[in-house]
């Protein structure tokens, strides 16, 4: 589970790795380039809504943690379920010795699908 909320986690991390960056490289450029810009809204003034942007980004990453942990664990709540249910339907089709017709086309594709959902959990 870790694993996947990890990987779930990577977008946010970069992210805010080329926030900072870009914050780093206009510091660098305003100060180098633009050393007195008058009339004009200031480029740290816009330097420091970016990091009121980072800011609002790191909160929005902290509130989505523990939706990535639920919905894993919901998956693998999921999964459990259908899993008990098939192995279910399996015994009691051998005590009763009922034969089920072959799948049609389209709920072949629903198991592949299904199937497809599962192998990432």
């Amino acid at each position: 589970m870790e694993a996947e909320v990890d990987k779930l986690e990577l977008p946010f991390q970069k992210a805010d790795s080329d926030l900072d960056y870009i914050q780093h490289r206009l510091e660098y450029e305003i100060k180098t380039n633009y050393p007195d810009s008058a009339g004009k809204k200031s480029p740290v003034t816009l330097l420091k809504e970016l990091s009121a942007i980072k800011s609002r980004y790191q909160t929005l990453h902290a509130r989505f943690k523990p939706v990535a942990v639920e919905h894993k664990e919901t998956k693998s709540r999921i999964f459990a379920t259908f899993n008990k249910t098939m192995t279910l339907i399996q015994e009691l089709q051998k005590q009763t010795d009922l034969k089920l017709l072959p799948l049609t086309e389209e709920e072949k594709t629903a198991a592949e699908q299904l199937r497809a959902h599962m192998s990432d959990l």
